[in-house]
């Protein structure tokens, strides 16, 4: 039996019944690790001695009937939320040889139902980029096509599950960076609720639009990790003291929303066909499927481009050479900073600073960012309106499959159009899903399942659902 294929349930099931242990398991993870890694890039550090460690413990407490459906499970952490006493880079040299000092609340919460951490996975530096090609550390390879991009900005995290190197991962989506990548690479990714889970901890790219949530292989398994990770946290202000309810909700009957804006000149037309085929499978399964309009999403993508890099501009100012990480030695405080920043970020941070440093400016701040957050306004307005006719809205996650490595690093618009479909959510503040439901030769194409705020158990059930239905 390969052990690295087994999904949780399956684990779960395994090391209760002590078919084998953690031990076993947590090996099985790191030799593969070991031999594939190299050709995928998925990981950054791996954490040999502390997931020996946390397994042993979990054997302990598999033997002692103290366990969960989590311990003892191998897990790959993105290396943008931090894991105390390892390396925390954010795939950034200006990080490069930074410690975390602390756990973050997710990081605790795992540790606590006995998770093992096989180690931390790439990124596209502090999360900017939907191709997983901004790494400081070389690009993350799709494991289902090793001349595609794994998606980004998860793209560590994806890739891991994707190829069977560990069990499930956690990423962080700020305009799609778990969907994207868990598309690209044919798994499950949960964006969850803005709020619902705990962002202490995480290096922050735009706060008001970052959220981690958990890449696995199935929607059982996102659903068993999310159940972990949700909850009111004291250290982060805007986490919401929301308790996941698990019920099951079925698919007939209910409204499933259809964007008419989302199926445009410019979607790959196998993409589309794929895409439609699942949301006639919904129908056939008894939903009742409505066509919508959401006439301010085509605004999203430009709105979002001001909010995000104004955000990363004020978040990324503590990187000055002073504090922690990279510095460089200089004749006085201005030149610390300027070489400091000018060697230890990459082209895409540095232009989206630059682009957030200016929105920001005196005046301009009128013009582009206060204007950008009366868009938001109007795009939580439309989906608030949609969800007074449909209970769920299906979409492509991407408008095309993986592209191939190098196809638009000189061109930043194209890339920054990969995430035209997922970037709304994060502005609304609402929850989504991405699951495989078809391929394009050997690349796989997800569904995205959106819900209104705090429905995750409604997308969850669906998405249960839409896996027997579209296998």
């Amino acid at each position: 039996m390969d052990l690295t294929s087994l999904t949780i349930k399956q684990a779960h099931e395994g090391l209760k019944n002590k078919d084998f242990t953690s031990v076993d398991l947590t090996k099985a993870y790191l030799d593969k690790i070991k031999k594939e890694d190299k050709d995928i890039n998925a990981y950054l550090s791996v954490t040999e001695k502390l997931a020996i460690k946390q397994a042993e413990e979990a054997d302990r407490r598999i033997a002692s009937g103290n366990f969960t459906e989590l311990t003892g499970i191998p897990c790959s952490i993105k290396d943008a939320i931090m894991v105390e006493g390892e390396k925390c880079t954010s795939a950034s040299k200006i990080l490069e040889n930074y410690v975390a000092p602390y756990d973050a609340t997710v990081i605790k919460r795992l540790k606590e139902v006995g998770a093992v951490i096989l180690g931390k996975t790439n990124l596209d530096e502090f999360a900017m980029g939907g191709s997983g090609e901004n790494s400081a550390f070389g690009v993350t390879k799709n494991p289902h096509d090793k001349t595609r991009v794994a998606g980004g900005s998860s793209s560590g995290p994806a890739a891991a599950v994707a190829a069977d190197m560990a069990c499930y991962s956690l990423g962080s989506d700020t305009g799609g960076s778990i969907r994207l990548p868990s598309s690209f690479c044919g798994v499950v990714g949960l964006k969850p609720t803005y709020g619902s889970v705990s962002r202490y901890g995480l290096i922050a790219f735009g706060s008001s639009l970052d959220q981690i949530g958990p890449i696995a292989k199935t929607v059982e398994d996102a659903k068993i990790v999310f159940k972990v990770l949700s909850g009111k946290d004291e250290m982060d202000a805007t986490s919401v003291d929301y308790k996941f309810k698990d019920a099951k909700v079925d698919i007939k009957g209910l409204k499933i929303g259809v964007p008419k804006e989302y199926f445009v000149k410019g979607i790959d037309p196998e993409v589309e066909k794929i895409v439609r085929d699942a949301i006639k499978k919904a129908k056939d399964g008894g939903a009742e499927i409505v066509e919508i309009s959401l006439p301010s999403v085509e605004f999203a993508l430009a709105c979002y481009y001001i909010i995000a890099p104004s955000e990363a501009s004020a978040n990324l100012a503590r990187f000055d050479g002073i504090k922690y990480g990279l510095s460089e030695p200089a004749e006085n405080l201005l030149d610390v900073y300027l070489k400091t920043k000018g060697q230890g970020f990459g082209d895409e941070v540095k232009r989206r600073i630059m682009i957030g440093t200016y929105t920001l400016s005196s005046g301009y701040y009128d013009a582009y960012y206060k204007k950008a957050q009366l868009v938001r306004q109007f795009i939580k307005e439309d989906f608030a309106k949609a969800f007074e006719k449909v209970d769920l809205i299906f979409t492509p996650v991407s408008p095309v499959p993986a592209i191939k490595i190098g196809e638009n690093t000189d061109d930043p618009l194209a890339m920054y159009l990969m995430d035209i479909y997922t970037v709304s959510l994060n502005l609304a503040g609402l929850p989504g899903i991405s699951i495989p439901v078809g391929k394009i030769g050997e690349l796989p194409v997800g569904l995205q399942i959106i819900g209104n705020h705090f429905q995750e158990n409604k997308i969850l059930s669906v998405a249960e659902e839409m896996e027997k239905l579209v296998k």
